[in-house]
């Protein structure tokens, strides 16, 4: 038996699966959400742009998702929270995080999806992609300091130099 990759503990026949083939309909925003991201690891691309409403089609390049999702290894999905969305809502926001890796680099793809109901059917409407805080490993070098690099060289002088 085969979890499914939405991380939610079922596995993927009894998940997901009857979404992606069209069998069933995801009840809420989450759930829609979470068989999107299961999409992405079975290459099932037409479901991706199937869930999205009229605008956000416009907004896909087919090939280039295609490509991404198939030269990508899923991680994970995490789901951080969610805002109405509910069987009985017609729009409803999912944060999550999708963990993958692409061409030696591993990343996480963090995310406030937006989602309408349409007819009785979620569909993606648009997200805001979270950014990132970088901190560094190391303390900051001044620019009078002497140069990490062991030159005994100024750090504007060395590595620091503009130009």
């Amino acid at each position: 038996m085969k979890p499914c990759p939405c991380g939610s503990g079922k596995s993927y026949s009894e998940c997901c699966e009857s979404y992606i083939l069209g069998v069933q309909l995801p009840a809420t925003a989450e759930a829609l959400m979470r068989s999107r991201y299961v999409a992405y690891v079975e290459h099932a691309i037409d479901y991706i742009v199937d869930t999205c409403t009229k605008d956000g089609k416009q907004d896909i390049d087919v090939k280039q998702t295609k490509d991404w999702s198939e030269k990508s290894q899923w991680l994970g999905l995490k789901i951080l929270a969610t805002a109405q969305g509910g069987t009985e809502d017609t729009e409803g926001v999912v944060e999550f995080e999708a963990a993958y890796e692409h061409e030696g680099l591993k990343d996480i793809h963090h995310e406030k999806a937006r989602f309408k109901k349409q007819e009785g059917k979620w569909f993606y409407d648009e997200g805001d992609i979270v950014p990132k805080t970088i901190i560094r490993s190391s303390p900051k070098v001044g620019r009078n300091e002497p140069c990490p690099c062991g030159s005994g060289k100024k750090y504007k002088h060395c590595h620091g130099k503009t130009g």
